[in-house]
């Protein structure tokens, strides 16, 4: 999915959060924009506005204290759905540099394309894409394209360590490039990341070497660049749109796929509607679990950062599929 759909959709996915009033919200919006923005100017930090919580993190880590960073998505919001409002759009405009993945929200990349800010970094074009989740229905591969752009290319690359840290390295010599004052931090920063998940990757393979099953369920198509990493194959409800809707036949086929390969355990995330895969385990008499794919860390998950959600759910992997 290396592009979503160009039309706009309402947010359909959000932890539920206190209820502000409009003026109060767009006051509180306001105000954090323009103390964000002043924060960074003031302490003659980089500062670096990110699309949402993964290149957030690379940003943060890359940067250390030299770098001020912002996500333009909040957390428990699905960055699927972002529509990004005016102000943030303007805090957007005012950046040192803008981290995003394009093709995984269209607003964003509306908002790049029209901005004037010299250092753009594009996670796409830092490691490869390629298509997953393309045979559930046919709702992964049903995503409009930009000109020039592949439909239904996979967006998470974030869930796969190798992967991730080619895109922490493109990062980090853009970083180098864009404020060379500060270019020795960068790469040592980014040094000391990259092994950080290449350690991660490691122990991944040798966590899923040895598995009873080689086969797990998931509510929407996220994980396909891990399963393929370590040798799995991820069988998913729903495409690599999160909101689409499973047809009986697909959802008799994973009932029937389950009991076939000794699926112990059917896949949800915090985020999206466990209804069917609970309906799928009910019927199949297999258990529940959560598989973070570590859009954005919220009080629901398991770790707070990207390495403690990743080992959590290497895990839960390693259980449901009976590592030996």
């Amino acid at each position: 999915m290396n592009v979503m759909k160009s039309r706009r959709r309402p947010p359909r996915r959000l932890i539920p959060m206190v209820a502000l009033t409009g003026v109060t919200a767009v006051t509180l919006a306001a105000t954090s924009a323009c103390s964000s923005r002043a924060a960074a100017k003031d302490s003659g930090r980089f500062d670096v506005v990110a699309s949402f919580y993964p290149l957030a993190f690379l940003a943060e880590q890359i940067g250390g204290k030299y770098v001020h960073v912002t996500s333009l998505t909040q957390p428990g919001q699905e960055p699927h759905d972002l529509e990004i409002s005016a102000r943030q759009t303007a805090r957007l405009q005012e950046s040192d540099a803008i981290l995003y993945l394009r093709g995984l929200q269209p607003s964003v990349d509306d908002a790049v394309a029209q901005s004037e800010v010299q250092t753009k970094i594009d996670a796409a074009f830092l490691t490869t894409l390629e298509q997953h989740g393309n045979e559930v229905g046919g709702h992964a591969a049903a995503h409009d394209s930009h000109p020039g752009e592949g439909a239904g290319k996979d967006p998470h690359i974030w869930l796969d360590p190798v992967r991730y840290a080619q895109v922490a390295d493109g990062v980090g010599k853009a970083f180098e490039k864009a404020d060379p004052a500060h270019a020795d931090a960068y790469r040592k920063n980014t040094s000391v990341l990259v092994k950080k998940l290449d350690a991660l990757n490691t122990q991944y393979a040798n966590g899923l070497r040895n598995t009873k099953s080689k086969v797990f369920i998931t509510t929407h198509a996220a994980f396909g660049y891990l399963a393929e990493r370590y040798g799995l194959t991820e069988e998913a409800i729903n495409g690599l749109d999160p909101d689409s809707e499973p047809s009986a036949a697909r959802v008799r086929g994973l009932e029937s796929m389950a009991r076939a390969d000794g699926v112990s355990t059917v896949f949800y995330e915090t985020l999206v509607s466990d209804s069917t895969a609970k309906t799928i385990a009910k019927d199949t008499e297999l258990r529940t679990d959560v598989l973070d794919p570590i859009e954005g860390i919220t009080a629901k998950s398991r770790g707070s950062d990207y390495f403690q959600v990743m080992e959590s759910n290497l895990t839960t992997l390693r259980k449901a599929l009976g590592a030996r």
